[in-house]
């Protein structure tokens, strides 16, 4: 005879391998809490409405705190053959409690069981991310406020284009990742649905309350469709797609900050906390803690596709690929709540070389736009301007000199429009935002 909770139609026990095989409790007993609080929350509805008694339903909640407390204190044992967290939490409670037990799974399917989980889960880990990125985000504007007037090259293609102020560019990344928390907030809308009572894909003929249920879990709204709750994770896929987003920044500003800390730029020097050293060569500083953050992207991005494939061809309703979800899911909130929390320290302790900026500032032709854009004042047309300061730029590399050091006699062989007025030598920084 099969000893499965679900086993009643069933002759054969399960081969041990398949147990292995469909087992997930090493990783989705991750979400033991999410299930013991969506397990009150239902023993209390089912006790509301008539469906148990209110003593029944306090006997449950006693016991799910004591296992909740079991677990914590690493006095709970799991086991491959009760498949799940859902599974293992149950048949414990039975062991507490006796017969009892099995009233809580009344109007209950481990498919919306599941569902439920995720969606606390993922509320959970939207509210832990925008409050690191929130905190990212006062990190750059701080620096940025500290470095109004810190002078620096602005690249286009890795080549000198502009001037800009430190400042500036830090700005462009502070509204990068405020646009990333704005994703998030956004997407934590889908995720803020409650599936429970939608039961394996039908719903339940026995007098629920789902309104109830969805104010004791603090969701805002219920599935409309219950096929539609237990079938899909669209709140999953949209929460790793706005992760792979976020990590795209997160890579891009690392791989600034390491070009800025090599010796060829040299415009920055990383904090020794927050660098490593080579095992052979004594005078290395490298930039690991940031070259994991820019190569910790690729495994979200995969996540991301792994997610989307395991979804797109599946039948509604239920099917057991979805489980694939939660390693993927899990993976994905650690990896990029692990990034946010140690770049802001990076970012704070590290040291800028200003004079280094300003030297490859003053070294460079970054100031032609504002010459070009002098004609244009003129009356110019601005390709006949840029056509002639690109003349001068020639000019000044076949002589080794700089724009800046044209006298107005050696400007006037470009155009008659250059004059007195011309203030030479400027830099025209931007920075007015």
């Amino acid at each position: 005879m099969n000893n499965k909770l679900w086993g009643g139609r069933f002759e054969k026990e399960t081969d041990p391998l398949v147990e292995k095989f469909t087992s997930s409790i090493d990783f989705d007993k991750k979400l033991y809490n999410h299930d013991i609080i969506g397990s009150m929350a239902h023993a209390r509805m089912l006790s509301k409405c008539g469906i148990i008694s209110k003593e029944d339903a306090a006997l449950i909640i006693k016991g799910l705190l004591e296992i909740k407390l079991e677990i914590e204190d690493g006095n709970f044992e799991f086991k491959p053959r009760l498949e799940d967290i859902h599974m293992h939490i149950e048949s414990r409670l039975a062991e507490k409690i006796g017969p009892v037990a099995g009233k809580l799974h009344t109007a209950r399917s481990r498919n919306d069981q599941v569902a439920l989980d995720m969606h606390l889960y993922v509320k959970e880990k939207i509210s832990q991310v925008v409050k690191l990125l929130d905190n990212l985000c006062k990190s750059l504007w701080g620096l940025a406020e500290k470095h109004l007037d810190t002078a620096m090259p602005g690249y286009t293609h890795l080549q000198i284009a502009q001037p800009v102020t430190l400042g500036y560019h830090m700005k462009a990344y502070f509204y990068m990742f405020e646009r990333d928390k704005e994703r998030f907030i956004d997407a934590g809308k889908r995720s803020d649905a409650m599936p429970l009572g939608a039961c394996a894909l039908a719903g339940t003929t026995l007098p629920v309350d789902r309104e109830y249920t969805k104010e004791l879990l603090g969701f805002s709204k219920v599935y409309e469709n219950t096929m539609d709750a237990v079938s899909d994770r669209d709140f999953v896929m949209e929460f790793l797609s706005c992760a792979s987003i976020l990590m795209v920044h997160l890579s891009r500003i690392s791989e600034e900050i390491i070009l800025w800390a090599s010796s060829e730029f040299d415009f920055a020097e990383l904090d020794d906390a927050f660098a490593t050293g080579s095992s052979i060569m004594p005078q290395k500083k490298n930039p690991d803690v940031l070259e994991l953050i820019r190569g910790k992207s690729g495994r979200v991005f995969g996540n991301l596709m792994a997610m989307l494939a395991v979804m797109k061809g599946l039948p509604l309703a239920y099917n057991r690929d979805m489980q694939e979800d939660k390693e993927i899911l899990f993976d994905t909130a650690d990896t990029i709540c692990a990034c946010l929390e140690i770049l802001p320290r990076v970012l704070l302790s590290m040291k800028f070389k200003k004079e280094n900026m300003a030297k490859s500032l003053d070294e460079s032709f970054a100031d032609a736009t504002y010459y070009a854009e002098y004609l244009v004042k003129k009356g110019m047309p601005f390709r006949k301007a840029h056509e002639v300061v690109g003349n001068m730029v020639k000019y000044c590399i076949k002589n080794n000199k700089k724009l800046k050091d044209l006298t107005v006699m050696e400007l006037k062989n470009f155009t008659d429009d250059f004059e007195e007025d011309l203030n030479f030598g400027k830099i025209s920084v931007i920075n007015n935002m």
